[in-house]
């Protein structure tokens, strides 16, 4: 066994039982082993058809598998083309790759000066602190990366260097936890990173990307928010949301507790297809996510990642979807639509212009209706 799967082990063994382990009695720790994690497991809890099992072996084999008993008992089983079973129950068609698919979407390799640390934004990193996550997305853009056979956590020595690196550079204002799912760590671990964090001043930001608080909420522990909140920076924890059946009441707990610890909560979401790619079910989530006090803050394209092409659509699909999603919301409830363009060139709004320029250097400006309307050039 490798240390840093070792660490892993470790890591995971404090996480599920919160402390000492008590035995079979233990609510986190039968909760975490409830989590299936196999084809044959998804079979057995009759969320898959025996039938289509053996068409998925080599899914799983590439592709790691873990779906929780919240996503589980949120799945429709009766339904087909349930939305959150498409996004985490394997599909055959994982294993066609398209030509313009690519296995680092978004460039992280290209931008990556030491393990662990991704620097493609002058005032902001990334810091990768394990390749694990709760539950595993069909169409994450790190799935040759990330999962349980894919690594563990970052290693003492390449967070130090990572963080090295961070207090050599004052430009950068903000750190991003990601992964994998920063949450999936200890609070042991977590603490570490943020006294370590403390101790760079320049640092005025701890973002935190997690799919946790609606996949996994018992990892949304008052511990592991402590251990946050002691880094000294503001924090803001970003939520992966697709579909507003995902704001369980288990999951609307977890953003409370959130919430208490004077942590900002944000929710970024995926454009999918059969999952939210039509314009009431895109304004059925950001009505959700503000009522709990969550804003939408990214809808993203989704990314060219491998066996991926059968979530995508169009960007003009896409960019008609926005703009009717635009006619409908207020400004507090409208994320922004965005491409990260593939090769590590960073984001992009994808949302239409409302200006046009005249001949006379006078502007045309398009309402949320489709009029255009003049507006003097100005200096």
């Amino acid at each position: 066994m490798t240390e840093d799967r070792a660490r892993y082990r470790a890591e995971r063994g404090e996480e599920t039982n919160q402390g000492p382990s008590h035995g079979f009695g233990s609510p986190a720790r039968n909760e975490a082993e409830a989590t299936l994690k196999s084809v044959a497991d998804l079979v057995a809890a009759g969320l898959m058809d025996p039938a289509g099992a053996e068409a998925l072996r080599a899914v799983e084999a590439r592709y790691s598998v873990a779906v929780t008993p919240v996503i589980a008992a949120l799945i429709d089983r009766a339904d087909p083309a349930d939305p959150i079973a498409r996004q985490f129950l394997p599909d055959p068609r994982e294993l066609e790759t398209r030509p313009e698919e690519r296995s680092d979407p978004i460039g992280d390799d290209a931008f990556s000066p030491t393990e662990g640390l991704v620097h493609r934004y002058p005032d902001r990193v990334l810091l990768k602190l394990l390749s694990v996550c709760p539950v595993y997305c069909r169409f994450c853009f790190r799935r040759e990366t990330v999962g349980l056979s894919k690594g563990a956590t970052l290693s003492d020595e390449a967070l130090a260097r990572a963080l090295a690196y961070v207090a050599e550079r004052p430009q950068i204002f903000e750190v991003i936890l990601t992964g994998g799912d920063p949450l999936a760590l200890s609070a042991r671990r977590l603490a570490a990173v943020a006294e370590k964090l403390a101790a760079i001043p320049h640092v005025a930001v701890l973002r935190i990307h997690t799919r946790a608080p609606t996949a996994a909420p018992r990892l949304v522990t008052a511990e592991r928010l402590a251990a946050l909140k002691a880094s000294g920076k503001a924090v803001y924890m970003v939520m992966h949301v697709d579909h507003a059946r995902e704001l369980s009441a288990p999951a609307r707990a977890a953003v409370g507790r959130i919430q208490s610890a004077g942590i900002s909560t944000l929710a970024q979401t995926v454009l999918l297809a059969g999952v939210n790619d039509a314009v009431d079910t895109l304004e059925e989530l950001m009505r959700a996510l503000v009522r709990a006090q969550i804003e939408p803050y990214y809808l993203h394209h989704p990314d060219l990642a491998p066996g991926t092409g059968h979530f995508r659509l169009s960007l003009e699909r896409g960019r008609a979807l926005y703009a009717e999603l635009a006619r409908r919301l207020s400004g507090i409830a409208l994320p922004s639509y965005v491409l990260d363009i593939p090769g590590g060139f960073g984001k992009v709004p994808l949302q239409q212009s409302h200006l046009e320029q005249d001949e006379d250097g006078g502007w045309r400006v398009r309402d949320r209706a489709g009029g255009r309307h003049r507006y003097p050039a100005g200096d």
